[in-house]
């Protein structure tokens, strides 16, 4: 049963692309997943609900502008725990920036291959540089839509790690402990 139906207008060709590139490299990767249906959604909050498990285990997926210099611009994925929030100056650090900032919208989604609210954990743009936060790798599985707001996938972290091959660092903020 699919919920493709339900979309207000029909998955654009970028999100089917990167859809299918994803369980490609599952696929091809032999990684532990499973796919799990849902009405379309792509706030964290709603969705992680939805699909049954805690909010930490939910990779949320920003993209990030970095300045390196007043005139330069370098892209960043980053994919933090659904409980946290990002620290903009730590990702900005981490990319050689002096300063960071959200993504236009456009820009997301041309480089993530999807719409908001759907963007997956892996970049398969040379431009988009994929940095995870630590504490997410604590989790056994990860949950993120994939590619499409109607549909998730919780990947075993150990095969998140062996097909992205992230980058880590801390980039979000403390939790005031």
């Amino acid at each position: 049963m699919t919920h493709a139906g339900h979309l207000s207008g029909a998955l654009l060709d970028d999100d089917l692309t990167t859809y299918r590139r994803l369980r490609a490299l599952a696929d091809q990767h032999v990684a532990a997943y499973r796919l799990i249906e849902h009405e379309p959604e792509g706030r964290t909050e709603v969705v992680s609900a939805m699909r049954g498990h805690e909010l930490a285990q939910s990779a949320k997926c920003l993209v990030v502008a970095v300045r390196p210099t007043k005139h330069t611009c370098r892209y960043v994925l980053a994919v933090i725990p659904g409980d946290r929030r990002l620290d903009l100056q730590r990702v900005a650090e981490c990319a050689g920036g002096r300063k960071a900032g959200f993504a236009d919208r456009e820009t997301a989604e041309r480089l993530a291959g999807s719409v908001s609210g759907s963007i997956i954990p892996f970049s398969f743009h040379p431009d988009l540089e994929l940095v995870v936060e630590e504490d997410l790798l604590r989790n056994d599985v990860l949950f993120f839509n994939a590619a499409r707001l109607d549909l998730s996938m919780a990947l075993a972290t150990e095969d998140y790690l062996r097909m992205a091959r992230p980058r880590t660092a801390r980039i979000t903020e403390s939790n005031g402990a």
